[in-house]
């Protein structure tokens, strides 16, 4: 709608996870230094959390791209799966070949797959998006999948990313003690500082193609900053909407009104 008007090759603030807009906050770098250290050290569980919107998803598909060597990655973003469904899941990921819907069968293909990837000196990785939405029977499923190991090293890292209720169903359901005690790295994402969602802004309007325009105020980021609560799902959807609203006015500064617009809008929304 108003990619031509500001020079975008597309929009900057989707709210798609999309890896070529990962902003690098220092919370980001972090998770990321902790989920890399976890894997090439084999150490079996990794846990990250953070509030819906601070862009754990996005993070999850960065990490995928960014493995490299002989790695071979599973990603599952659907927690409504049945422990069965998971495993099909895992193997296309891993692009195994399966003829059975057998629970049993299913375990012995993944099982199979892994020593042979240890055979090729290779590591394999299950990244599990919005985990705290997984029934407890298919966690404890998924922790059973780490017990296939050598005597010296772990054949699956498994890396569980959810919300901070992730980290309480752990600590009080009885029956995810022992998932709970062999996660090894744990990290959680703080939302972005004011200063930070100033340079998130203008490092999303950069990856979108923008060569200086639009500009926004540094009240309107003041403002952004303040309504978002520092949460980057929530400055897309205001940004997105001051960017429709300056539109409209033909301006290419946006301003405090236009994010207050912006505010109506969202707040209205269905």
């Amino acid at each position: 709608m108003y990619e031509a008007f500001y020079g975008f090759r597309e929009k900057p603030f989707h709210v798609t996870a999309d890896p070529a807009f990962l902003f690098p906050s220092r919370h980001h770098q972090e998770a990321m230094a902790h989920l890399m250290y976890g894997i090439r050290e084999r150490l079996g569980f990794i846990m990250i959390t953070g509030e819906v919107g601070t862009g754990k998803t996005t993070l999850a598909k960065t990490l995928v791209n960014r493995l490299e060597g002989p790695i071979q990655t599973a990603l599952i973003l659907n927690p409504t799966y049945s422990g069965v469904q998971l495993l099909q899941a895992i193997l296309r990921d891993w692009d195994v070949q399966i003829r059975c819907a057998n629970k049993g069968e299913l375990l012995v293909y993944i099982e199979r797959f892994l020593l042979k990837q240890a055979e090729l000196r290779g590591n394999t990785v299950l990244i599990i998006d919005e985990a705290q939405a997984i029934s407890a029977m298919t966690l404890e499923q998924v922790r059973l999948l780490s017990n296939v190991e050598t005597t010296k090293t772990k054949l699956l890292q498994i890396v569980l990313i959810g919300q901070p209720e992730l980290s309480q169903r752990l600590a009080r359901e009885p029956r995810l003690r022992a998932l709970q005690q062999r996660i090894a790295v744990r990290y959680h994402i703080q939302p972005l500082d004011e200063g930070e969602v100033a340079e998130y802004i203008r490092h999303r309007l950069h990856a979108a193609g923008s060569e200086g325009n639009p500009r926004f105020t540094p009240g309107a980021i003041a403002l952004i900053a303040q309504t978002s609560r520092g949460i980057p799902r929530q400055i897309n959807l205001l940004c997105d909407q001051a960017l429709v609203a300056g539109f409209v006015r033909e301006s290419r500064e946006i301003d405090e009104s236009m994010v207050e617009e912006a505010q109506g809008v969202i707040t209205t929304s269905p």
